[in-house]
């Protein structure tokens, strides 16, 4: 750090310690009155001084050069703790006028304060006096004099009439600044009034008036035109003096006819425009906050059509003394070396005074340890006991600086004044510090680490104060951790530590969208926050920024991050914001809500008419037009573009966009373009078209008035540099630009070239040099201002040198020390970027593994003489290598040597598998060694504990060699469930856990249940269901099947299936047992029907005859559905009955449509579609059955 800021940052930590008062402090002055102290007789008399230091100190006061005995007189009083002064108002405040000056002291050292002059402030009254009118000719000039009485404060000076009417004032009739009242000339209107100056005093808040002025004007047929000549200041020239910092006031009235105009300048140079105030009707120049280079002459010129003439004004800046170096305290330790330094500069030049304790340095004790240079004191070897308070004296004629500097000599170990373990919150991204106050003497060195690992953090990432402060420049998530800094000197060290935790940001991911709603109905907002889940995120809604109320009987209501109106009013109209806040950050979004009060469809707004221009000048022109037919939805805004026929003719181009309630506007222009406009109306639902264009508009050239913008120097060889730069506004014809650049640090010409293209390549130059580049733009009226020096750079070359000695220390699983020797810094050939290390793992020590042998880089910002990195995320037990190279921002220098190292075991990866196979009293266990085994393996930990919901319980370790990859292990009963996880161990120890809980014995085997059908087989009175197609089915089983008779000749089969699924009972489910009660009722009811179907004597015949086979082709139907029929479909089946026409009707209880085939097919869910499908006779029946497998529930039910 530098010596400076090291001296600061120990004052503002020393008084830290200070108030805990741990350590002992000379006095410092901390409040006092000002110099120039003005106060009012009517209040008590209060003199500030109040000072810190240990012990307290304790005060006393001079006036007027001597001690001031506060305790002899009754009327004074000091507050206790403190030196400042009360005196009671009573008596005659005047006898208390003087010069004080206050001393702090305790064993230490004395601080002084300023010499505070305590003045009593005074309104006099005006001098009584007998005004006789006032006689002037009309035409003549005429100054009233004010002369106000002198009070401290002056008083504020201005004219009013007998009738407390001020006096109008204007370009002939005007105050100066003294207080009179000029009249360039007097007309015969003037003698209406009479005239009456009033001071106005700022402490007391009284107005004295002075007697009032008539006057008497004299009237002339025909007033003389006269040229001007100067009432105040006289003659042609004169001078003035002002004070750096202060203001200047200039002032020139002139008399003449007609009324003369006042104009400044300044001799060789330019007014000074941001500091400059023309005021006064142009009589007063007002130059605020006066410097050095404000000195010259300045001249005003008042000047009427019959002449003009000049008054001349020397201006010179005088300086009280200010600050160059103020002198701060200083801490040393014993036997250290220190310095105070005293510098001030004023006009005239200030001497420099020093005091010890508030008496001159000459006069003090000697003390060899000390020695005056000048404005500067030097400490050699200190001792403990030396300390004292020096003050620096700066004066000149026009005032003095005082500053007091404690010299403290302490011996003290390293202590921290932050809080201890300090957690810290961050988003994402955002630059984070991390606070670190300390303080010793010695002054420590402090250091800081992440997770208590590698070197001090400073470089890079990194930045380090001198106040301890560390600063992230970009938080991101592998920044979290615990830092820790290290503050150490000879007399020991101290540390503490942060928490730094890194959130992710707060975002709106879904907006509220602007909406036009009618009025009555219900508008909702949607504002959908994403946040980080660690953090507490509340949603807010404004309206018009201000916050809304909710309650359950209002029209608003707030439903999680939904804002919902009900029954909308047009005072509802508004800007609706939400706003997600948490701990650390927030974000918010808007959205507008327009009310319609018509019951008429909305629609686009009919296009404006009649654009008139109007009250044209340079730059600007006033546009005027009539608004169109809003067609039930109000107009927002006004959009006027514009064409012009010169650079871009026929393209119209957005100018300004304005409020719906206007509908004439004051239209900003460039230069030098012939425009013409048109206006577009925008209502909620969308644009008009446009206007009929206006008339158009020339406006009149003028010189660039932009400097180009953008302006830069880059190479894009090595021996080049390429300026570049952005257009600026033409404002007239041939726009150019001169360009102008040269060697940076030389004294050669400048180069320059005109060119009208926006770049310019200079060849032929030397690798990465700084040049000094400006611009600016001409056109056929003039030249813009020039632009700013830009510092530009020529092209870049590879570095032309390589790191050297390249090595590795502490070595460790998955991280190494890198250091290496810097390149020359001119070796570099361009700007500095960085020192990248290429590295690559070369093998792994585990003979057979594998690796990925790809090439990767880490950079290293550093300019450290003894530059060091740290090289993480390597993999355990590998051999690796690494080389590297310096880079600049283009090119890559030559490699470096070739380093080999390998890195030590580590903790393993997870196993690459971890299985279990749940049988009845038995849980089999089975997995594979790690893919990254990180070391050699020596075993594996496999840990267990029964769950029980959400209950766990006592846990049980098992270990196993290297070699064993599967266990065991016997159930205490099938219902039992388990948690197991199992790490790799090496010789460092247990690495990732693969945890994986056992199935519930009861789920096994079941995870949906669905109602199927399944064909149907007739014969010999017996049914047989044949679901066989279930049993392929992979994890499907058979829970129970059923025959449900319907109407002969056919039933239905229904079956309900189950699948595997892990971990859920299906018998306790109550879907499940609701869907088996309405299966059982089903097959009752349809059972009871079938019998009493049998007790009627029906019969199930299927065919008298063979069926004929079927027709292969099919047909379709006109409703799209396919018929597949035999030519005897239209016989009568036996059982059928035939109709009234004689056509046959079949059964109502059988099934239409059969199909082809008994193959059973599945739809998309997984369900049978059953086919149905008539048999041949039972001889050819019973020869299918071969064919087909039986399933052993069909068997069943076909023996009922």
């Amino acid at each position: 750090f530098s010596r400076n800021a090291e001296l600061a940052y120990v004052y503002i930590a020393l008084s830290s310690v200070f108030l805990l008062g741990a350590v002992k402090q000379p006095p410092t002055i901390v409040k006092q009155s000002l110099k120039d102290y003005i106060v009012d007789p009517r209040d008590n008399i209060i003199i500030e001084c109040e000072a810190k230091g240990t012990p307290v100190p304790t005060f006393q006061w001079r006036r007027n050069g001597k001690f001031f005995n506060v305790g002899k007189d009754p009327r004074v009083t000091m507050r206790s703790r403190s030196g400042t002064l009360e005196i009671r108002s009573s008596g005659k405040p005047e006898d208390y006028e003087g010069e004080y000056q206050c001393f702090a002291s305790n064993d230490f050292g004395t601080a002084i304060s300023n010499k505070i002059l305590l003045r009593v402030s005074k309104s006099p009254l005006w001098p009584k006096e007998v005004l006789e009118p006032v006689v002037v000719r009309e035409g003549e000039s005429l100054v009233l004099p004010c002369k106000p009485p002198p009070g401290l404060p002056p008083p504020e000076t201005f004219w009013m009439d007998s009738s407390i009417m001020p006096i109008i004032q204007d370009k002939r009739v005007s105050m100066g600044l003294n207080g009179d009242l000029f009249f360039s000339n007097v007309l015969a209107r003037d003698a209406n009034t009479d005239y009456s100056c009033n001071a106005r005093f700022e402490f007391t808040h009284t107005i004295q008036q002075k007697n009032p002025f008539t006057l008497k004007v004299l009237a002339t047929r025909n007033v003389p035109e006269t040229q001007p000549t100067f009432l105040s200041p006289k003659g042609l020239s004169s001078s003035k003096i002002v004070l750096r910092g202060e203001q200047l006031l200039l002032e020139c009235i002139a008399a003449g006819v007609p009324s003369p105009n006042i104009d400044w300048i300044k001799k060789g140079a330019d007014l000074p425009s941001k500091k400059v105030k023309i005021e006064n009707f142009g009589k007063t120049l007002r130059l605020l906050n006066v410097s050095e280079e404000d000195s010259g002459d300045y001249v005003c010129m008042a000047s009427n059509k019959i002449g003009s003439i000049r008054h001349s004004i020397e201006v010179q800046v005088k300086a009280a003394p200010y600050w160059l170096d103020k002198p701060t305290n200083l801490v040393l330790a014993p036997d250290e070396n220190g310095r105070l330094v005293c510098r001030a500069r004023g006009n005239p030049k200030p001497t420099i005074q020093w005091l010890v304790n508030g008496e001159p340095i000459e006069s003090s004790l000697p003390n060899p340890n000390r020695q005056v240079l000048g404005d500067t004191i030097l400490f050699h070897s200190v001792q403990i006991g030396s300390s004292a308070v020096h003050q620096c004296n700066a004066s000149n004629e026009h005032g003095y600086l005082l500053a007091n500097a404690f010299v403290n000599i302490l011996d003290m170990a390293p202590r921290m004044l932050g809080p201890k373990n300090q957690l810290i919150k961050v988003i994402e991204n955002n630059r984070t510090f991390l606070d670190c106050p300390f303080f010793g003497s010695p002054f420590p060195i402090l250091r800081w680490f992440k997770n208590g690992l590698g070197s001090g953090l400073d470089g890079g990432q990194y930045k380090l104060y001198h106040n301890g402060t560390l600063e992230i420049k970009q938080a991101r998530p592998e920044d979290q951790g615990t830092y820790t800094c290290v503050a150490s000197n000879i007399l020991g060290k101290m540390e503490n530590q942060v928490r730094l935790e890194v959130k992710e940001p707060t975002r709106i991911v879904r907006a509220p969208e602007h909406v036009t709603q009618a009025k009555g109905t219900t508008v909702r907002f949607d504002c959908r926050v994403k946040h980080d889940p660690s953090l507490l995120a509340t949603v807010t809604w404004l309206k018009d920024d201000k916050p809304l109320s909710f309650n359950w009987i209002g029209r608003f209501r707030k439903d999680g991050e939904t804002l919902s109106i009900y029954n909308v009013n047009p005072e509802d109209a508004g800007t609706y914001t939400c706003t997600a806040k948490t701990e650390i950050d927030e974000n918010s979004a808007s959205a507008r809500l327009t009310v319609t009060v018509y019951c008429s469809l909305a629609g686009r707004p009919d296009p404006p008419q009649d654009l008139e221009l109007s009250d044209p000048s340079a730059r600007s022109v006033r546009l005027t037009w009539v608004p169109g037919n809003e067609n039930n939805s109000p107009v927002t805004h006004f959009l006027v573009q514009f064409e012009e026929d010169r650079w871009e003719p026929g393209k119209w181009q957005n100018l300004s966009i304005f409020d719906g309630n206007l509908n004439s506007v004051n239209l900003q222009l460039s230069p030098f373009v012939n425009y013409q406009f048109r206006v577009i109306a925008i209502n909620a639902v969308g644009q008009s078209q446009p206007s009929l264009p206006s008339a158009r508009y020339q406006t009149s050239g003028a010189s660039p008035d932009v400097v180009p913008s953008g302006l830069k120097g880059w190479g894009s060889k090595k021996n080049n540099m390429e300026i570049t730069w952005q257009n600026t506004e033409r404002n007239g014809p041939n726009l150019r630009y001169m360009v102008s650049w040269r060697r940076k640090d030389t004294e050669e010409e400048w180069n320059n070239t005109t060119t009208t293209r926006t770049k310019h390549i200079i060849h032929n130059t030397d690798t990465y040099v700084p040049y000094e580049i400006k611009i600016n733009a001409i056109n056929d009226f003039g030249h813009s201002p020039e632009s700013n020096i830009v510092i530009g750079y020529s092209g870049e070359d590879k570095p032309s040198a390589a790191p050297t000695e390249l090595r590795v220390s502490k070595i460790n699983s998955t991280k190494v020390n890198v250091h290496w020797v810097p390149v020359d810094p001119s070796t570099v050939n361009g700007e500095f970027k960085e020192y990248k290390l290429y590295y690559w793992r070369e093998a792994s020590l585990m003979k057979g593994l594998k690796v990925n042998k790809t090439k990767l880089h880490k950079g290293f910002f550093t300019t450290a003489e003894q530059p060091s990195g740290i090289l993480t995320e390597l993999f355990p037990y590998s051999k690796y290598k690494i080389y590297m190279v310096v880079a600049n921002r283009e090119y890559e220098g030559p490699q470096s040597n070739t380093v080999e190292f390998y890195t030590k075991e580590g903790e393993p990866g997870a196993p690459k598998y971890f299985r279990i196979q749940r049988h009845t009293d038995v849980v089999h266990l089975k997995w594979d060694k790690p893919l990254e085994p990180n070391g050699v393996l020596i075993g594996y930990t496999l840990q267990y504990h029964t769950v029980n919901g959400t209950q766990a319980g006592e846990r049980k370790v098992q270990s196993f060699p290297a070699n064993v990859t599967e266990y065991l292990m016997n159930l205490p009963n099938r219902f039992t469930r388990f948690k197991f996880y199992l790490a790799a161990r090496t010789q460092v120890g247990a690495g990732e856990v693969y945890a994986v809980e056992s199935p519930h014995f009861t789920n096994e085997g079941q995870q949906a249940s669905r109602l199927t059908l399944c064909s149907v087989i007739v014969g010999n009175g017996g049914i047989d269901c044949l679901p066989d197609y279930l049993i392929s089915l992979q994890n499907l089983s058979i829970l129970f099947c059923t025959s449900l008779f319907l109407l002969p000749p056919l039933c239905v089969c229904v079956c309900l299936l189950t699948a595997y699924k892990e971990q859920e009972d299906i018998a306790t489910q109550g879907w499940f047992i609701g869907l088996m009660c309405a299966v059982a009722l089903l097959v009752l009811i349809l059972l009871i029907v079938c019998f009493i179907k049998r007790s009627r004597g029906g019969k199930y015949a299927v065919r008298d005859k063979k069926d004929l086979p079927l027709d292969p082709v099919d047909h379709k139907d006109q409703d799209g559905s396919f018929d597949y029929h035999s030519d005897e479909d239209n016989k009568p089946l036996q059982g059928s009955q035939t109709s009234l026409d004689g056509n046959v009707k079949e059964s109502d209880d059988s099934l239409v449509d059969y199909g082809e085939g008994g193959d059973g097919q599945f739809n998309e869910d997984g369900s049978f579609i059953g086919q149905y499908t008539v048999k041949k006779d039972k001889e050819e029946t019973e020869g299918n059955e071969s064919s087909e497998a039986t399933s052993p529930v069909n068997a069943i039910y076909s023996l009922a």
